[in-house]
């Protein structure tokens, strides 16, 4: 199912079949990486997922799984990094009875419960030689032998797999097997990072506001204010798609008013005037001390005209800040910022923010 939701002067683009796992975007570069997608469905071939954390790879390899052929069968996942290499063979091929400490009974691997069907390898550069050797014969054969049988079984399985790593990068240095690294590129989609997608920050933000809205039940969707808008744009987000939904879903559950637009976002939420602070260290014998790191010399000044206004204006932003940080508590605010009541209050009547918003 594809929906289109009319924005102004473009069209913002939802690609999904379940609310869960839905692709929201409208960038070049990420309707590229899921038009792609979409064409190697069919194929059944296997096909490597590429991309940072948070750019959406398991939604990827539901999509390959849902428009291929095999969408009635089974999509199994395997993070393999979830398992300690003791246990992750026996986990992709199965075991026998007594194969070892602690196998009390037979038991499948994902390989044959993905039989007919997909199975998805997350983390794949994490897996040993020894699983990796293992995976190129089921890749090459089409069978799994248990682990404590000498009777391979027959499967039809599709790999989709998945990595943040540069796998060639790690064939060359010895700690991937190239000829599996062969095997399973067939295709190879690399996802783009959040930060590159222009304009789908705004369309994210959008989006993620109006569910977390409707789950709290506000009568209308305020939307964010151009301060929050740009803040939101302007940072690089590390964790993606993932960070930014986070972000977004905190900020709206956090507005206590739906009908202003939301005006605070907060990136870090451990960030906090009470964090906890790291206990110094003591200075080994004869160590010398190091002078206390001096704070950055400010930037470059020199596009300022007007003194008294940008003072007001940097002043007005931190309050502004401070303000939201402690939930327009005033007191905590004042706390937070080393001034009395009496001076917060003096500071808030001076630039307007008496009353919130």
């Amino acid at each position: 199912m594809v929906e289109f939701l009319r924005g102004v002067g473009n069209f913002r683009y939802i690609l999904g079949m379940e609310r869960n796992t839905q692709f929201v975007g409208q960038s070049t570069a990420f309707l590229d990486s899921v038009e792609r997608a979409s064409r190697a469905a069919p194929m059944g071939r296997p096909v490597l997922v590429i991309g940072e954390r948070g750019t959406g790879k398991e939604l990827i390899a539901e999509r390959l799984h849902q428009l291929s052929r095999r969408w009635q069968e089974p999509l199994v996942t395997l993070n393999c990094a979830a398992l300690p290499e003791s246990l992750i063979e026996a986990e992709l091929f199965g075991h026998e009875q007594g194969a070892f400490t602690g196998a009390t009974r037979s038991r499948a691997g994902r390989f044959e419960e993905a039989d007919k069907g997909t199975l998805f390898l997350d983390e794949l550069a994490t897996l040993s030689m020894g699983a990796q050797e293992r995976l190129l014969r089921a890749v090459e054969y089409g069978e799994v032998t248990r682990i404590g049988s000498s009777r391979p079984i027959k499967v039809d399985v599709r790999i989709v797999a998945a990595t943040n790593e540069d796998l060639p990068r790690l064939a060359e240095e010895g700690r991937f097997r190239p000829d599996l690294l062969d095997r399973l590129s067939f295709e190879v989609i690399t996802l783009p990072p959040l930060r590159v997608r222009e304009g789908d920050i705004r369309v994210l933000s959008d989006y993620f506001g109006r569910r977390m809205a409707a789950e709290l039940h506000w009568d209308a969707w305020p939307g964010f204010s151009d301060r929050a808008m740009a803040a939101l744009e302007d940072h690089q987000w590390p964790g993606n798609v993932r960070e930014l939904r986070n972000v977004v879903e905190r900020a709206v559950y956090r507005w206590d008013n739906w009908e202003m637009p939301v005006a605070h976002v907060e990136f870090d939420p451990f960030d906090s005037p009470w964090k906890p602070q790291p206990m110094p260290r003591a200075a080994e014998p004869g160590a010398s001390v190091r002078p206390a790191e001096q704070p950055a010399a400010p930037p470059a000044l020199d596009q300022i005209t007007d003194l008294r206004s940008a003072v007001d204006a940097h002043e007005k932003a931190i309050l502004e800040n401070a303000l939201a940080r402690n939930r327009f508590n005033q007191r905590q605010t004042a706390k937070a910022l080393g001034l009395t009541y009496d001076q917060l209050r003096h500071c808030m009547k001076k630039h307007g923010l008496s009353e919130r918003g």
